[in-house]
């Protein structure tokens, strides 16, 4: 005997944006600058359901569309914004200056935003104290995305720390600019040389990955990593938290973090938070 059908399963519920926390700048979104304690849908500034990624840097947020839209709102003395102007935003708004061209990722450091578009180009917008907008002998801010002219090659992957950001283009090298790991690495390591890429104010291949091919890069407030296809991450930087896995104070080159940690499992993907990062291995498998 067959079982009647029973009522119509419901529909999926519409996708949405919620925002809670710290929004002294107007960050989240909501339109105001008072925090949140509790979540707030947000107002449809892009179809929800559309959403690509979602970032955020020291008081500024960005969103980035399956189409390549990119959204901003929050801190914006800097320009970090890229919208033309230092005021601070309090509602998601489109980036005009980069409409009709397609953004796949943003990077938001703390008072910079490093953007990554569809066909590999790398832009940069915000403040530019410590060489971090990776455009050599620039302004001290920049209110409206500038490319980043040095880095030549299709880019892949983007991160932005608290005074340095990384690239990683399509053969696998990285770069890194931005003097903020500097002054941690000439405290902690006196009387060493550090390499070129820790005091550079313009895109130079990090040293010491010349074996290994990048897929990913990640940047703390004061670290950096890097994560190649045969699933090894290396990690280099400040060591303050115990968050790069050594018992060095400040790692000027890269170190790979060795397998037994992983429980000898290749790394498959990883998240980084301001002192601190999360590695998963194996293979992410997604229910329909």
């Amino acid at each position: 005997m067959e079982r009647e059908p029973s009522a119509k399963a419901a529909a999926p519920a519409a996708a949405a944006l919620f925002a809670w926390g710290a929004n002294s700048y107007g960050q989240l979104g909501l339109g105001h600058k008072e925090d949140v304690l509790l979540p707030q849908q947000l107002s449809d500034f892009c179809n929800p359901g559309c959403v690509k990624r979602i970032t955020g840097g020291g008081g500024h947020s960005a969103v980035v569309t399956d189409e390549g839209s990119l959204f901003v709102c929050g801190l914006n003395k800097d320009g970090q914004l890229g919208l033309g102007h230092t005021e601070d935003v309090l509602y998601f708004t489109p980036c005009k200056s980069l409409l009709g061209c397609p953004i796949q990722q943003v990077a938001c450091g703390w008072d910079f935003t490093i953007i990554l578009t569809e066909n590999g180009q790398v832009l940069s917008c915000g403040s530019n104290s410590f060489g971090q907008l990776g455009i050599p002998h620039g302004p001290r801010r920049c209110v409206v995305p500038q490319a980043i002219e040095p880095l030549r090659e299709k880019v892949v992957s983007i991160a932005a720390g608290l005074r340095h950001a990384l690239a990683a283009t399509a053969s696998g090298m990285v770069f890194q600019w931005g003097t903020g790991l500097a002054s941690s690495g000439r405290r902690l390591c006196p009387g060493q040389t550090l390499p070129l890429f820790l005091t550079a104010k313009e895109p130079s291949r990090v040293t010491g990955l010349e074996n290994s091919q990048a897929v990913c890069v990640l940047a703390g407030s004061d670290h950096s990593a890097s994560l190649t296809d045969a699933g090894e991450l290396f990690v280099w930087g400040s060591n303050k938290h115990g968050q790069l896995a050594s018992h060095a104070a400040f790692l000027p080159v890269p170190q790979k973090i060795e397998a037994h940690c992983f429980q000898n499992e290749k790394i498959a993907a990883v998240w980084n938070g301001w002192t601190h990062l999360v590695a998963q291995t194996g293979l992410l498998w997604l229910r329909a």
